[in-house]
């Protein structure tokens, strides 16, 4: 993704929670002082603490902890529900902390839609009136509303339900419904916060799936809040570790499970399998290292992309006993597996030799 410009950056953001906030932060910033230190002589709770990332252009940025560690406190910085202590925050380039009442008005109504892990739809409302809602908050003919949210209804593969109300419908569809009315407005960015966590596993998996698919074809630039670590590996581009209102460690799924940065979040990935996030890329040798050990390529050799997972090499390398040559996505060999390498990825993780 570093291709790709930055959609939302956070900088430096702090947020303590008190009436001597300010003077708590001085403390903490110039004094060093702890947590426990801010609550006893401030009456302060630190809620997130020096927190910096980026989120480029049509990426799922996931931001992931445990209850109590930020996360969901972060994500209500980005639309200024919440106001940071100190810090800064720009939304395609623009600094938020700028605007007056009316312009973050429009920025909440028609460049950010959230989704929340209560469904929050309207009981007395169809659920294509709840769907079309942000289309009415913005004066948009009852005609044209009710069209689009039947567009939108398709999207997330609701047809046919758009007169039923909320109570008719299971967690499931309530959750596409919520999902529908932040996508109804157009909105250039998505923040979703425990979306899908209140959902019973088999269904949770499912709406996963549908979200994937359906941000591959939406190209949202999204921020997606979880406390579970499988579910930020499986939705997100890039994952950020929070823990007591810091970010411990950002990198991609592959990333933070071959190399987490610390015991906490070695913790994490423990239960993670290599499977399902080390890449072709990350364990190839160099075809001038291969021939050097074991001659010239053969001829019409098996061919893998650069991030085929490593499940799918093992695969293809069962029937095969010969190694495999790595494709980038312009379809040049970049690198070749052996077994070997395979062996290695599964045992120690390792990254090539």
């Amino acid at each position: 993704m570093d291709s790709l410009s930055s959609a939302i950056k956070i900088e430096n953001i702090w947020k303590i929670f008190g009436n001597n906030s300010k003077e708590a932060l001085n403390a903490i910033q110039n004094n060093k002082i702890s947590k426990t230190e801010a609550l006893e002589k401030y009456n302060s709770v630190i809620g997130v603490s020096d927190v910096s990332f980026d989120v480029k252009q049509g990426e799922i940025f996931c931001v992931m902890g445990l209850s109590g560690s930020g996360k969901s406190t972060l994500v209500r910085h980005i639309n200024r529900l919440l106001e940071p202590t100190s810090g800064k925050i720009l939304i395609n380039n623009q600094d938020v902390m700028t605007l007056d009442r009316e312009s973050l008005q429009e920025l909440r109504n028609k460049k950010i839609g959230m989704v929340f892990q209560n469904f929050a739809l309207m009981p007395h409302r169809s659920v294509v009136d709840n769907i079309a809602m942000p289309l009415e908050i913005r004066g948009i003919s009852k005609n044209d509303r009710l069209d689009t949210a039947n567009k939108i209804l398709d999207i997330v593969e609701l047809q046919g339900w758009g007169n039923k109300f909320a109570h008719e419908l299971s967690g499931g569809m309530q959750q596409r419904v919520g999902l529908a009315r932040a996508l109804a407005a157009d909105p250039d960015f998505l923040l979703m916060d425990e979306p899908f966590s209140a959902l019973d596993p088999l269904i949770r998996r499912q709406l996963q799936s549908e979200f994937i698919k359906l941000s591959k074809q939406m190209k949202k630039t999204t921020v997606f809040i979880t406390h579970d670590l499988d579910e930020a590996v499986r939705v997100g581009h890039r994952i950020a570790i929070m823990r007591d209102g810091k970010v411990i460690q950002i990198g991609t799924p592959e990333e933070i499970v071959v190399n987490p940065a610390d015991e906490y979040v070695a913790d994490f990935v423990k239960g993670i399998s290599r499977l399902k996030v080390v890449q072709a890329k990350s364990i190839m040798q160099s075809v001038e290292n291969y021939e050097k050990k074991y001659g010239q390529l053969w001829n019409n050799p098996e061919s893998v992309k650069e991030n085929e997972l490593l499940s799918g090499l093992i695969e293809k390398s069962k029937s095969k006993d010969k190694p495999l040559v790595v494709k980038d996505l312009n379809n040049k060999v970049i690198g070749v597996i052996t077994q070997s390498d395979l062996l290695k990825a599964v045992i120690e993780g390792a990254d090539g030799e």
